[in-house]
C-alpha cells in the first residue's frame, strides 16, 4: 500500500481487508497488505510528460520507471521470500495511482495478476498513454476500470481505457467497467473497494497480496 505509513492509509485499508476475510464474511481470501510510506507520489507515479503545464505543476515528476523497477526487483521478491503467498497479486490504483497502474498494465502486464484502476489520471502528457499499444500478457488476469461523477475529461478517459483494452484483450483476460454515478473523486475507490475485491479475489483458503496505490 502506497502512502501506507501508520498515520496515512494503512490502518483503514488493513481494516477493510480484515473485515472482508473474516470466516463469517469471506468476501476476500486471506490477504497480505503491503504498506509503503511514499515520499513523492508525483515523482513515482508519473512517467516524463512533454506537456509544459504538467512539468510546471509537477516539477519532480517522471520517475515511474524507477518505481516500477523497485516493485518488480525489490518489493515483490521481498514479499515472496518472507511471507506465505500464492502467485496471485492485485494492483489497485486511483488517480495518479491509476495512471501508474495503467502504465504497468501496458508495459509489464504480468507484473500483477489483477488490476483495479479507478479514476485514472490519463490526462497526463496530453493523454499520450492511451495512444500506446499494450504488451500482450501471457497470464490470465482480471481488469476492473471505474470512474465516479468526476467531469467530462475523467469520465471520457476511463471509458476510452476500457474500450481500448476490451478491443485488444486476450482470451484469458476478463475486463469490467463501472460508472459510479453516485461517487466522486474522493470516494470512488473507498466505498466500492470490498465489492471489487469480492469480484476478483473470491477464492477460499488461499493467500494473495495486493498493493493499492492511493490518490
Amino acid at each position: 500500500m502506497l502512502d501506507g505509513s501508520i498515520d496515512e492509509n494503512f490502518i483503514h485499508r488493513a481494516g477493510i481487508v480484515q473485515f472482508g476475510s473474516f470466516s463469517w464474511i469471506q468476501m476476500v481470501p486471506e490477504t497480505i497488505v503491503v504498506g509503503i510510506s511514499n515520499i513523492d507520489r508525483k515523482r513515482d507515479f508519473t512517467y516524463p510528460s512533454k506537456n509544459g503545464l504538467d512539468q510546471t505543476e509537477f516539477p519532480t515528476s517522471g520517475g515511474s520507471s524507477y518505481f516500477i523497477k523497485f516493485l518488480e526487483t525489490e518489493l515483490q521478491p521481498f514479499v515472496a521470500r518472507n511471507f506465505r503467498t500464492t502467485s496471485t497479486s492485485t494492483l489497485i490504483g486511483q488517480s495518479l495511482g491509476g495512471l501508474l497502474a495503467t502504465e504497468i498494465l501496458f508495459a509489464k502486464p504480468d507484473l500483477f495478476t489483477n488490476y483495479i484502476i479507478v479514476s485514472p489520471s490519463l490526462w497526463w502528457d496530453n493523454e499520450e498513454l492511451l495512444n500506446k499499444e499494450p504488451i500482450t500478457s501471457i497470464k490470465e488476469k482480471s481488469i476492473y476500470i471505474a470512474v465516479g461523477k468526476e467531469g467530462a475529461v475523467m469520465e471520457r478517459l476511463a471509458k476510452e481505457l476500457f474500450e481500448k483494452i476490451q478491443n485488444n484483450k486476450e482470451v484469458k483476460t476478463r475486463i469490467y467497467y463501472n460508472f459510479l454515478e453516485d461517487k466522486d473523486h474522493g470516494d470512488a475507490l473507498h466505498i466500492p473497494l470490498i465489492k471489487l475485491w469480492n469480484k476478483f479475489l473470491r477464492v477460499r483458503n488461499k493467500c494473495s497480496y495486493f498493493i493499492p496505490i492511493e490518490i
